[in-house]
This record gives C-alpha cells, structure tokens and sequence, in this order.
C-alpha cells in the first residue's frame, strides 16, 4: 500500500490530474477501512491471525493486480480502495496477535516497538522501489522516460509483495482464543468510546495519523511542483520511513525508561515544529533533513499508542479496540486528503502544512492527559 500510496498519484498527476482529484485518489485507500475496520476486529478476535492475513493477501494482490492492466484513474480509485481495505484488516490481525504475546505492560511497548518496524520497512521498500521502476524501467523496455510502462511495472511489483508476506505466515500458530465474561450482555463497539482514556487516545492517534497523511500526500504535490523526479520524491518518502525505522530499532532498548505519554506528548509538540518549517525547505536536500527528523519524531509514537490500547482494553475485545481506532483514523483519513486538496488548490500545500503544525501542537495537552492514575514500567 506504501507503494501504491506514491505511485498511484503520481500517474494522476501525470495524467493531467490537479490536487483535488489526488486528494480523492489518497482518501480511497482509507475509505474501505472505515466499513471494514469493526468487522475485521471482531473477525480477528474469532479466527486469529492467519485466515485474516490470507484473505487480505487475496485482495492486495488483486487491487495492485488491476492497475497493472489498466493504469487509469477510475481503476486507480479502484486499486488504492482494494489494497488500503486488505492493509488495515491484516494490520488489526496482526497487531492482536502481537499484543496478545505481551505479559507486562514494559513487554507490550517491547512487542510494538518491534512489530511497528514492519509499516517502517514497508514505507521504505514500497516509495523507493516504485520511483525507481518508474523513472528507469521504461528505457529499459523499450520506451521513453516517463511512459505509462513504468508504473505498470512498478505495479505489477507492488502486486506480489502481499504474496511474500502471505509466505512468511501461513505457519505462525494461533494463540488460544479468549473466553467472554459470562453473561456479558449486549456488545456494542461504541461502549469502549465511555471511557475517557479511549477517547483521548483515538483523539491523539488522529492528530498523530493526519500528519503521516500529510507527509504522505503533499510531499509528492510538494516535489512535483518542483519539478523532482519520482525517485527522488520516493527517496524523500523512502528518508522518512528509514528514520522511523531506526528509531523503533533502538525503542526496545530503552522501553524500561520511557513512559508512553510523555513520548507522545514530546512527540507531537516536535512535529509541530518541523512541519511549520518544512514548507520552507529550498531544495530536495532540505527537504530531506525535515524527512528525516520527522520520521525520527513519529517512529516512537505507534509503540506507545498500541501499548496505551492494550493495557485500558479488556483481553477479549482487543481486536475490536483496534478496529475502532482503525475506523476512527480513515474516517478522517478519507475526509483529510480532500481536505488538503481542497487548501492546496485555493491557498497552496504550504498552509496545509501550517494548518497541521497548529492541530498537533494544541492536541499535546490531551497527550499527557494519557497519564495513568498509578503509572508503571
């Protein structure tokens, strides 16, 4: 998804396509999200980890699979609705499975910090990999610079990487299910939404998430006003993910001494920062640092996020909770990239960036409210 999150704009781009309507292409991969996001929890939370990861697998393939044969917007649309739909719900699956091998809450900032390398690489291989295959692969069959070749190529790659993962899997044994509380009564998703600590944890863990859709969407309309190659505007995306990933390698060394409120209270008020300078940057260079030092400063939230879901959750609605705040996060994930469109188009992407810097930096208070009452290691 990664992959096809650059990719796929930039062809629109290419076609002709202005800001709103790659607005419209990045709110896709987040629609299918919203309507699956409950369902795959409670899925998960019945069936474990591989059925859900096999049947995603299905699906990413299948939607990268149609952009290859036909790299054209509606099927752009199409493609980006399959393969973010197939993300989040083995995303859930695998995150219930990764918390449900934690035993104290220092183990479950551990296990994230770990698992979170996973989008990190991916964020790494999918831009960088595709702006490579753009930019050089037409020539090589054949085809000038540029031609539609190349990203059907770059497509037809991003198509088997779900089959690799599929691979890696299919023997992972399943955790015993979780029994229910007898007598439990009606379920509903939203009762979770009583709690205060849920609340503020999805309210931050969107403020957090809009400025990875940000980066994600403006720095491709960011470098193609600038005339930047695909593949340095995937290297710029590729920079950011590398970032992320070092920092949650070295996590797991330090969760003992971290505490996950004030990491993502630290963290959101350092984003703020970067991105009310980023629009400033005069090169790709620059553009590179500010990259970088983002992806440095988001890497050390989703560990502390996911563990702060675990611990104010009960075991056996896991898979629910994370649902939840996956269906929070892409309902506004498909309104947000419209929105950016929408103010890059009339004011330009440099207010978009602004306009976020504010929103994270006013949400660090809720942040720290995150606190637990007797905090623990």
């Amino acid at each position: 998804m990664a992959g096809m999150r650059m990719a796929a704009p930039l062809l629109a781009l290419k076609q002709g396509y202005g800001p709103l309507a790659v607005g419209l292409l990045m709110a896709f991969f987040a629609l299918t999200q919203v309507f699956l996001a409950i369902p795959a929890g409670r899925y998960a939370d019945r069936h474990g980890v591989r059925r859900p990861v096999g049947w995603s697998v299905l699906l990413a393939s299948i939607g990268a699979g149609l952009a290859v044969v036909f790299p054209v917007f509606p099927v752009l649309c199409l493609s980006a609705l399959m393969t973010g739909g197939a993300t989040g719900a083995a995303a859930i699956a695998l995150q219930r499975q990764a918390g449900r091998m934690a035993t104290s809450p220092t183990e479950l900032k551990t296990v994230f910090s770990w698992v979170s390398l996973g989008p990190s690489i991916s964020n790494v291989v999918g831009p960088v990999l595709a702006g490579v295959l753009i930019d050089y692969s037409a020539p090589l069959l054949g085809f000038e610079a540029g031609h539609a070749v190349g990203f059907q190529v770059a497509f037809l790659m991003l198509a088997a990487l779900p089959l690799i993962a599929w691979i890696w899997i299919r023997h992972t044994p399943e955790n015993p299910h979780e029994a229910e509380p007898a007598n439990p009564g009606p379920r509903k998703v939203f009762d979770l939404l009583r709690e205060p600590m849920m609340r503020r944890l999805l309210i931050v863990n969107w403020l957090l998430s809009s400025c990875w859709d940000v980066h994600t969407f403006v720095v491709p309309v960011l470098g193609h006003e600038r005339d930047l190659s695909a593949s340095a505007i995937g290297t710029l995306l590729g920079v950011f993910a590398v970032s992320a990933t070092l920092v949650r390698l070295l996590l797991p060394l330090l969760v003992a001494h971290l505490r996950e409120w004030v990491v993502v209270s630290f963290a959101m008020l350092g984003t703020a920062l970067i991105f009310s300078i980023y629009p400033l940057m005069p090169n790709a260079l620059a553009m590179g640092v500010c990259s970088a030092t983002l992806g440095l400063v988001l890497g050390t939230v989703q560990p502390m996020i996911m563990s702060t879901l675990h611990q104010i959750t009960p075991s056996h609605r896991h898979g629910e909770a994370l649902g939840l705040r996956l269906m929070s996060l892409n309902g506004s994930s498909v309104v947000m990239p419209m929105l950016f469109g929408t103010l890059g188009t009339v004011v330009g992407v440099s207010v978009v960036f602004w306009s976020v810097a504010l929103m994270v930096g006013s949400g660090s208070r809720i942040a720290w409210k995150l606190r637990p009452p007797n905090p623990v290691a």
